[in-house]
Parts: structure tokens; C-alpha cells; sequence
């Protein structure tokens, strides 16, 4: 009797520690990788980071809206144009549209919607071009240009018609006025990205 005793306790003792051995194996470290101490976390492995692409930046814009200050007329522009990063050094690649409107005192009107062809910029004045492709005075196909002056409240405003009729002929890539015009802080604003040509 005390013989089998001795043996079911061998075959126990046998079994718990074949079972223990089983549990470790599948739950311990891979061959070669670091062993937690007793009573410590094991080390994480380091997330891989992918690595990040980097941004191209946009190399000039010009957008916003706001209207003239000219009592007796509304007069408004909306610029959406901008010039990529990759086309840093060609702004007659640059893309986008404006649009302007013009109310006369006695009720008459005219508008226009040019897609930009040229786009340059030097600190907070921008001289954008476009090609007419819808007005209903001026024909499509015409390129005029305008320039801003964006000096954060009042900003200003010129366009090449001020001394050149858009029906005679177009103007140059990237060519405008001076900006004469102030605009009515109250309606709105523009906002110049400045360009920064390659220096080489």
C-alpha cells in the first residue's frame, strides 16, 4: 500500500512539472530574446515607425474676398490661386481661378471669371493673370491681370484694365497696375503667400 502511494505521487509530481515546462515554453521569450527578471515586465519591442514624407509647400498664393471701397459701386474680387511647391521656379504654372463683379450707380453690372495663368508674389504684394473664360462684357479668351497689396485690414488693389482696354488685346504673363484701389476692411480681406525663388 505505501509503495502505490509512492507511486501516484511520482506520477503527479511528474505530470504538474510536465505541464509547468509546456506553460513556460509557450509563453516565455523566443531563443536568443531577453529574459524579465522574476517579479519584472519583459522589455517591449520598439514600435517601427514609418517613415514620414515630407511636405511640399506651397510655393505662393493668393486668395480671399472683399469688396472696394468706391461709394455709389459694389465692387468685389474672390482669388483662389496658388502656385505648388514643385513649380516653385515656373509661376506661370500656376493654377486656380478669380472672379469679379462689378454694380454701377445707375444699376448696370458686369462680370467675369478668369482661370489663372501666372502667379507671382514678393512679400504681402501678389500680381496675379488669367484668361477670361465667362464675363458678360468682356470677351473670353482675354488675359488681364490684377495686384494686390495685402496689408492685413485695408488692403489694396490694381488691374491692368485701369489703363488697358481687355477688349484691345492681352496683357503679359504675371502683369497688372499698381494698386490703387483700397479695399473695404469691413467685407473681407486677401491673403498673400510670399514667394521664395531658389537662390542658386
Amino acid at each position: 500500500m505505501e509503495r502505490r502511494t509512492k507511486i501516484t505521487a511520482l506520477a503527479a509530481a511528474l505530470l504538474l512539472s510536465a505541464g509547468a515546462a509546456g506553460s513556460a515554453g509557450a509563453a516565455g521569450p523566443a531563443a536568443g530574446e531577453p529574459r524579465a527578471a522574476a517579479g519584472t515586465r519583459a522589455p517591449e519591442k520598439p514600435a517601427v515607425e514609418k517613415a514620414a514624407r515630407p511636405a511640399v509647400k506651397e510655393a505662393a498664393a493668393l486668395t480671399g474676398t472683399a469688396r472696394l471701397y468706391r461709394p455709389g459701386h459694389d465692387i468685389s474680387f474672390t482669388f483662389d490661386a496658388h502656385l505648388a511647391g514643385e513649380n516653385r521656379m515656373n509661376p506661370a504654372a500656376a493654377t486656380g481661378t478669380f472672379r469679379l463683379r462689378h454694380v454701377f450707380p445707375d444699376g448696370s453690372s458686369g462680370w467675369a471669371r478668369a482661370r489663372v495663368d501666372c502667379l507671382i508674389t514678393g512679400g504681402r504684394v501678389a500680381v496675379v493673370t488669367g484668361v477670361v473664360e465667362e464675363s458678360d462684357r468682356w470677351p473670353q479668351g482675354r488675359r488681364v491681370g490684377i495686384t494686390v497689396h495685402d496689408t492685413g485690414r485695408h488692403d489694396r488693389l490694381g488691374y491692368s484694365w485701369a489703363t488697358q482696354d481687355p477688349r484691345q488685346g492681352d496683357v503679359p504673363l504675371c502683369t497688372s497696375s499698381a494698386p490703387f484701389e483700397q479695399v473695404d476692411g469691413r467685407t473681407g480681406d486677401f491673403r498673400v503667400v510670399p514667394w521664395q525663388p531658389v537662390r542658386e
